[in-house]
């Protein structure tokens, strides 16, 4: 027989309007109504952000997120119609990821590929998912245009852990977000989620201790001082102990995020020149600066890293040519592309094997790009020899390789400068390294690019594609991108002569500040005559991209920075080609066929 209490029970969860919905922590959960006051993320650029920044909306809609729950890419269709049918009514849509093992970079590249163009932002610390009440992907909530909490609960009842309806049953989330629309009351303001439970972060916790000596100063020296010394690129030297402990909890925040050491490539494909921390290089230093700094034995610290002397990084040039005068700068402000043709003709073929652009006063330099040309033609990027970039490196060919300056040119460099806050002057030099052994094999860059394009006000992953095919059978050697402050995300696909397609390289969250070379293992890639690069760049014209001079202004091509550029350069040789050159080392002329 039945007990009656069961049977009561029974009648009481099949006839309530309302879902029984257990939770971890009732009574810390905000309940609906309450105003949140502030919510902090970070975006793809790595920087905090908050709400204000999105501006006023009439309902900001926000779905909890991550890249490895089924349920979230299975309703990342849904968004993207929600997103298109309610922009125009000012609604906002934001995605906040809640994972603590996702990297920004992940993040970003989840939305390139599922097309989203509304914000994906990082839960800094798990204080969203706490602010909000929320426990599971993807799980939605909406606040009204005074932030107050009005829904809470699942997108809709189609997709479910166990499998899925053919139709929508119950459209939750967009029947509360009209509601809240129309000023209505909110006929079901909480709804059961069966989602992927949220994980938040917590301090490492390592086995034994962590010291500076044994330690955080052998990963210092081998990922951080190239940069973090004198004269070495860093804002600030990382070469002591006192260096670092002074550092350290900005060190401790660069190193959770993924920031440091720069690298800006998708972690599915792999270069030479990759740079990063495994999980647990990154929680010991995490672990070091938030348990006490402690010092160690002295005695077990590695021996200091040695580098090349000399002010050069390709070692003493062959040859540098200097500008005439040097730039003035101001204190503040921005300043436009300057052009510099070099007091040098290259009066035959010069080889080269190394090339550097050396600034007098580096702090000034965002970037500069080098070109050859004959006098009295423009600066043309389809010459382009190097640049100087933001975590980059000067140009250094493998042995065998080189490129040629065609006789009669000249050297033009284009500059961007950044000013530092007080009055500067900036002399511009190049030095150029020759070949010493037989070159082999010429240099060559495939440019794809597109020279005209306009992105609409507002845009926020305006889509620009571009694409060259190989000349011939080709041994890849490395990419390089360029674009300016809309630049969001670039990918290079090869698509080969059989059919077959292969991301060469995606770039999830494109940096100005941080562009670098990707650089494959010598004569580890290669392409067949025929070959397609296609390149897609996306760039963001919106309120919320934090380094956007307007986002009501129709942007076009052009050289400024408030201008836009769309480059994609792919470098390599000819396959199987021997030039068999003797260069003269003291000029970079041809002397010959070697024997």
């Amino acid at each position: 027989m039945l007990d009656w209490r069961f049977l009561l029970l029974l009648i009481v969860l099949t006839t309530s309007s309302e879902p029984c919905i257990a939770w971890a922590d009732d009574a810390a959960r905000p309940p609906i109504g309450t105003e949140i006051k502030s919510l902090r993320f970070k975006d793809i650029r790595y920087l905090p952000r908050t709400l204000a920044d999105l501006g006023e909306h009439r309902a900001t809609v926000i779905v909890f997120v991550n890249t490895t729950c089924p349920l979230v890419q299975k309703y990342w269709p849904k968004l993207k119609r929600l997103n298109d049918e309610f922009a125009s009514q000012q609604v906002q849509l934001l995605c906040i990821n809640a994972s603590a093992g996702d990297e920004i970079s992940e993040i970003a590249q989840q939305a390139i590929d599922f097309g989203v163009e509304f914000p994906v932002v990082q839960d800094i610390d798990g204080g969203c998912a706490r602010a909000l009440g929320v426990e599971r992907t993807p799980e939605a909530v909406i606040l009204d245009q005074r932030q107050r909490l009005r829904y809470r609960g699942r997108i809709d009842d189609q997709h479910r852990l166990g499998g899925s309806r053919t139709d929508v049953t119950a459209d939750d989330l967009v029947q509360a977000l009209r509601e809240v629309l129309n000023g209505t009351d909110i006929t079901r303001p909480e709804t059961a989620v069966d989602g992927c439970r949220i994980t938040l972060p917590v301090p490492p916790k390592l086995e034994s201790p962590v010291t500076y000596y044994a330690h955080i100063a052998p990963l210092m020296q081998r990922h951080c001082v190239e940069c973090h010394r004198p004269n070495g690129g860093g804002p600030f030297a990382l070469l002591t102990l006192e260096d670092v402990t002074s550092h350290s909890e900005m060190i401790a925040e660069v190193v959770a995020d993924r920031r440091m050491p720069p690298w800006y490539g998708s972690r599915r494909q792999h270069f030479f020149n990759e740079r990063g921390l495994t999980a647990t290089e990154r929680d010991q230093i995490v672990a070091w600066t938030t348990t006490g700094r402690t010092a160690g034995d002295a005695a077990q610290a590695p021996p200091p890293r040695e580098f090349a002397d000399g002010k050069w990084e390709i070692g003493e040039p062959d040859l540098v040519t200097t500008a005439v005068f040097p730039h003035k700068l101001p204190a503040d402000g921005f300043v436009d592309y300057r052009y510099l043709l070099l007091p040098y003709v290259f009066t035959q073929d010069t080889w080269i094997s190394a090339a550097e652009i050396f600034p007098s006063n580096p702090a000034t330099v965002h970037h500069c790009n080098m070109a050859f040309m004959t006098l009295g033609e423009p600066f043309n990027e389809q010459n382009f020899i190097t640049g100087r970039v933001p975590g980059g490196s000067a140009m250094i060919l493998d042995e065998g390789v080189a490129l040629k300056i065609p006789k009669n040119s000249v050297v033009g460099l284009q500059i961007h400068y950044t000013t530092t806050g007080k009055p500067e002057k900036n002399l511009m030099s190049v030095g150029f390294r020759f070949p010493r052994g037989v070159v082999r094999q010429e240099l060559h860059h495939a440019q794809i690019s597109k020279s005209r394009f306009e992105i609409p006000p507002g845009a926020a992953a305006f889509p620009v594609v571009a694409a060259r095919t190989l000349p011939a059978n080709a041994t890849g050697i490395g990419m390089f991108a360029h674009m300016h402050l809309r630049g969001k995300d670039m990918t290079f696909r090869a698509l080969y002569p059989d059919g077959k397609q292969e991301t060469l390289l995606s770039i999830p969250n494109y940096h100005y500040d941080w562009q670098h070379a990707y650089r494959w293992k010598p004569g580890a890639k290669q392409f067949p005559e025929g070959t397609k690069i296609e390149v897609t760049a996306h760039f963001d014209n919106s309120r919320f991209n934090p380094f956007n001079p307007d986002s009501t202004a129709v942007v076009k091509t052009g050289p400024q920075t408030v201008q836009e550029m769309m480059f994609g350069f792919l470098f390599y040789t000819h396959e199987g080609e021997d030039l068999n050159l003797n260069i003269d080392p003291q000029t970079g002329h041809r002397m010959g066929r070697a024997k």
